[in-house]
């Protein structure tokens, strides 16, 4: 295996710099009508994801006027909102704000974060469990942020490919540690729902920097850890 630097440097990222027009919304990401109506009537932006909504019931072939489907249209529009409130989280940011000096060396790993994410290609679901590890370097950072870098890149449209990544760039670049390692394994609806329809089907994908990749035996003893 192709030897790298311990030390890597720092990973460009567009963490911070997506243009995504759902970025500078604000919503409030609730379930009460009245309060998320008021909402849509001050936001463009989730006003114009209801009247979206509104013309697919009707490209469907379905009355977007009958008593089921009256208020689907504002549901829809709150519950994109809600999926995709990544846009206007920094990860990177957010890890910097729990960061604390620390002489550990070994790997800390957090195993089975739940997370749900949406497929970019079909706008579908996917979902299951990461696995996160890194070996620190002077620096750590409190546990919960590891499960909130997951939680803001995964509530994006998606590829898991990509998702996996962002979540190791993130904790590689704020804290420059002796490696980092993520594993995800999910599953996703686009496969289960249409196309294939492959019910039982789980699509892993990993991530390394640092001893993770140069060292066989700390990537081994990750993949041991992160077992049932």
């Amino acid at each position: 295996m192709k030897s790298r630097s311990m030390k890597q440097e720092r990973i460009p990222s567009a963490i911070s710099e997506s243009n995504h027009p759902l970025q500078s919304a604000q919503g409030c990401g609730c379930d009460d009508d009245e309060c998320c109506s008021a909402a849509l009537e001050t936001d463009p932006l989730t006003g114009g994801l209801s009247e979206a909504v509104y013309a697919m019931l009707k490209g469907i072939g379905e009355d977007p006027h009958r008593e089921g489907l009256l208020k689907t249209p504002e549901r829809v529009a709150r519950s994109l909102r809600f999926l995709t409130r990544g846009y206007s989280q920094n990860p990177e940011e957010l890890l910097k704000n729990a960061v604390f000096t620390e002489t550990y060396d070994e790997m800390v790993v957090v195993r089975d974060i739940d997370l749900f994410s949406m497929c970019e290609h079909h706008l579908l679901p996917f979902f299951g469990k990461a696995h996160v590890a890194y070996i620190p370097d002077g620096k750590i950072v409190g546990l919960s942020k590891l499960a909130r870098v997951v939680e803001v890149f995964s509530r994006r449209l998606q590829v898991q490919e990509r998702l996996t990544q962002q979540i190791r760039d993130a904790i590689q670049n704020v804290l420059n540690p002796k490696g980092v390692g993520v594993v995800i394994e999910a599953r996703h609806l686009c496969m289960v729902m249409r196309g294939v329809e492959k019910l039982n089907s789980v699509t892993t994908t990993s991530a390394m920097s640092g001893q993770f990749i140069t060292s066989q035996s700390t990537r081994n003893e990750f993949l041991r850890l992160i077992k049932p």
